[in-house]
């Protein structure tokens, strides 16, 4: 995946890594020789001048090829709308056939998918599941994600999580299998609901994932370069996108990058496993050919976790009730007086450098309450002590600090 700052050149950078053909050449696939196609270029952007630039028709949903190894998806939010809302459409019509329907089940089946123009966060969802769907399919060795033009990239990845705690909220798992059971006329809607809620997971689980994920943060060669790495580092650090690389784009104008990146090692400081890369100016690039003459390495997923995806917990005194947790991740905190602490359910909700994030809290920490946090060296440290009302007896001992450091490694 490539991500960063509106006008940092995400898309010239994404094309010229999906054309070089630079990820490990070994990663097998699942189809047979001759039928799978080296490398999809994916790009989210209505917009995006990605398909001219490259001399091909946009054709939302449908792979183009670009060359005799890469393809180019172009995913467009209001095609995987329309398409979703058709199937949901339809089995609303077979849900209510020949049954008495509340009148807004009728209402609903009745809208047209060309009536849409945004369905709040599930656009987002739907756009990474056909993302997801075509990187698993097996169909090409690599998939490179162009993430500009969508806004707040970590925005749109978090939001399968965001939709999944909607549903929870609006009607709660147990809820609605329970109904489902006493009704089977919403067993086949709580179905659904329930498909929809395993995706939202999977999407959350996958963009974490170090073993097949790799991000690549691409920031220019300028001051604002410059004044917004730390707060981008920070963000990939709480929501645990596995980043692999930082890309300092000269532009078309050939800036220096040696500020810019020596700004960015500092910032990360050692022992991040993040690679620091300047990308020469490859002139105007104005059509395929000089696109591809860029040269982008980008490194494969490294299987480390990264930020709050290598949490750990440990105990650091007392015991039973008593005792006192403390979960540690590393992280970058740019501005320490908008660090921000909540707490929903089993997340904690993490706030910084202006971006609120829910970290799943390991079991032994969800009979616990917050009592108190910290931020030094570079890392993050959350203190929590067992809830007396709900703490159970056989958790006292040692076995549950044990427990909860096997959990935060998974």
């Amino acid at each position: 995946m490539v991500l960063g700052p509106g006008g940092s050149g995400v898309s010239m950078l994404a094309a010229a890594a999906a054309l070089s053909g630079s990820h490990s050449p070994d990663r097998p696939g699942t189809l047979p020789i001759g039928e799978q196609r080296d490398t999809l270029l994916v790009t989210l952007d209505a917009r995006s001048p990605v398909p001219a630039l490259l001399g091909v028709y946009r054709v939302p949903g449908e792979p183009v090829p670009v060359t005799a190894d890469v393809d180019l998806l172009h995913v467009e939010h209001l095609d995987v709308i329309e398409h979703a809302w058709t199937q949901f459409a339809a089995a609303l019509t077979a849900l209510t056939a020949g049954r008495t329907a509340l009148p807004v089940v009728g209402t609903l089946a009745s809208i047209a998918p060309g009536e849409l123009t945004d369905l709040p966060g599930v656009a987002e969802f739907l756009m990474l599941r056909q993302v997801r769907d075509a990187a698993t399919s097996g169909r090409w060795r690599r998939v490179v994600v162009d993430l500009s033009g969508v806004g707040d990239p970590f925005a749109l990845l978090r939001a399968p999580t965001v939709l999944s705690a909607a549903i929870e909220r609006m009607w709660p798992r147990a809820t609605r299998l329970a109904q489902a059971g006493e009704k089977p006329v919403l067993a086949q809607l709580s179905a659904a609901v329930e498909g929809i809620d395993r995706d939202c997971q999977d999407l959350a689980d996958l963009f974490c994932d170090p073993h097949s994920v790799a991000a690549h943060l691409v920031l220019d060669a300028s001051e604002r370069g410059r004044r917004v790495a730390a707060d981008h580092l920070a963000v990939a650090d709480l929501t645990a996108l596995p980043l692999r690389s930082v890309l300092i784009s000269a532009g078309e104008s050939d800036r220096p990058t040696a500020a810019t990146a020596d700004t960015v090692r500092a910032t990360l400081g050692d022992g991040s496993g993040v690679t620091v890369r300047e990308i020469e100016s490859g002139g105007v690039l104005d059509r395929l050919s000089r696109i591809r003459k860029i040269a982008v390495p980008m490194a494969a997923p490294s299987g480390r976790p990264y930020g709050s995806g290598a949490l750990t917990v440990a105990k650091s005194s007392g015991q039973g009730v008593t005792a006192v947790f403390e979960l540690r991740w590393r992280q970058g905190l740019p501005e320490p007086e908008r660090l921000h602490l909540g707490r929903s359910g089993d997340d904690l909700l993490v706030t910084v450098a202006g971006f609120r994030h829910p970290v799943r809290l390991p079991s032994v920490l969800r009979r616990c309450r917050v009592v108190g946090a910290d931020w030094s060296d570079g890392e993050l440290c959350v203190r929590f002590e067992p809830d007396a009302a709900i703490w159970p007896a056989r958790q006292g001992g040692s076995g549950g600090a044990a427990s909860s450091q096997r959990e935060a490694g998974n």
